[in-house]
């Protein structure tokens, strides 16, 4: 059975698309509670775009840190505008903001979890905040060591803070942390502030092949999903 390199002593994780189905499940309760004559994946694609230029203005020093369930109540507010919404009240829109928190695991993932935990310590390095990693981890019944991530480092992935911050957190070197993603970009930028990378293909992420398939950048690992690097990594 492959082994890791010994310095890997630490893997942490992207959340949402590498551990968990985003589009699925915000699409799920959207139609819950916004009913079926919506087109729940057009809403949900529709706020993931708002995504990164609503973290660019963090990460670019055009406003201070503020947790990503805020950013993402302030992106609802759009969404439904461009969908003749606006009739939706304060209460329901807080409640839709929860849908990020209810996000169900790809198939792969709690298995592949339970057989790395006893070689490594595992966190998710995600830009959810940490009451989101929670409530995450709760609905999937995952064991972390730590909450790392944009909390943590007060700023947002891609910047290299918020890597080494999980890094320090668990008192090593970049070069002994393996970020896992199912993005290029999330591992390039990992790579560049020294931690070992692992891409996990999520080709489904975004709709039917819409996700990435194969790895964009150099990657130290590349797996067709988390059970198979838990393999490559000897557990």
């Amino acid at each position: 059975m492959p082994s890791a390199p010994r310095q890997i002593r630490a893997l942490v994780f992207d959340v949402f698309g590498t551990l968990v189905d985003w589009r699925g499940g915000v699409a799920r309760e959207v139609r819950d509670r916004l009913g079926h004559d919506i087109d729940a994946e057009a809403f949900a694609d529709a706020w993931r775009a708002r995504y990164q230029p609503a973290m660019a203005r963090v990460r670019d020093g055009l406003e201070p840190y503020v947790a990503l369930d805020a950013l993402h109540r302030r992106n609802l507010d759009d969404v439904l505008s461009a969908f003749g919404l606006e009739r939706v009240d304060a209460a329901l829109r807080d409640e839709l903001v929860l849908a990020w928190h209810r996000l169900d695991a790809w198939p792969d993932v709690n298995g592949a979890l339970a057989r790395l935990r006893p070689r490594f310590r595992l966190a998710p390095c995600s830009n959810g905040n940490v009451a989101l990693m929670v409530d995450l981890a709760r609905r999937n019944d995952w064991r972390w060591d730590a909450i790392a991530g944009a909390d943590l480092a007060r700023d947002y992935k891609p910047k290299p803070a918020v890597y080494l911050a999980a890094a320090a957190a668990f008192a090593c070197a970049p070069h002994e942390v393996l970020m896992v993603a199912a993005h290029s970009s999330d591992l390039e930028a990992a790579a560049r502030a020294g931690c070992r990378t692992a891409f996990i293909a999520r080709p489904n992420e975004k709709g039917p092949g819409l996700g990435e398939a194969k790895a964009t950048a150099p990657v130290d690992f590349e797996a067709p999903d988390l059970a198979a690097l838990a393999t490559q990594l000897g557990t």
